[in-house]
């Protein structure tokens, strides 16, 4: 399944990609052979992600991130750390 997935560079600034496999893409941004933006911006980390039913869907979404201020995604970036320490809480405390 696609992803679509925001990357967090060296001078902090946001890159907003979509993957077919993302751990294969996140490798190729890491060695700098990813995309010219994120090339001159290493290291990079993964900031947030979504797995989608689709590669159009995938594309859609991409595209919406991207029109979104920075101010916004930041927020998105928030929004889905804070839900996968819930998720980690909850796996935790029911073990």
């Amino acid at each position: 399944m696609p992803f679509v997935y925001v990357l967090r560079c060296r001078d902090g600034s946001l890159y907003t990609g979509a993957a077919r496999d993302l751990a294969r893409r996140l490798g190729q941004h890491r060695k700098g052979k990813a995309s010219r933006y994120t090339r001159s911006r290493l290291p990079v980390a993964l900031a947030w992600s979504r797995r989608v039913r689709t590669w159009g869907r995938a594309l859609s979404e991409e595209s919406r991130i991207k029109s979104l201020t920075r101010k916004e995604k930041l927020a998105l970036v928030a929004a889905g750390r804070r839900r996968s320490s819930r998720a980690l809480g909850n796996r935790v405390s029911s073990g």
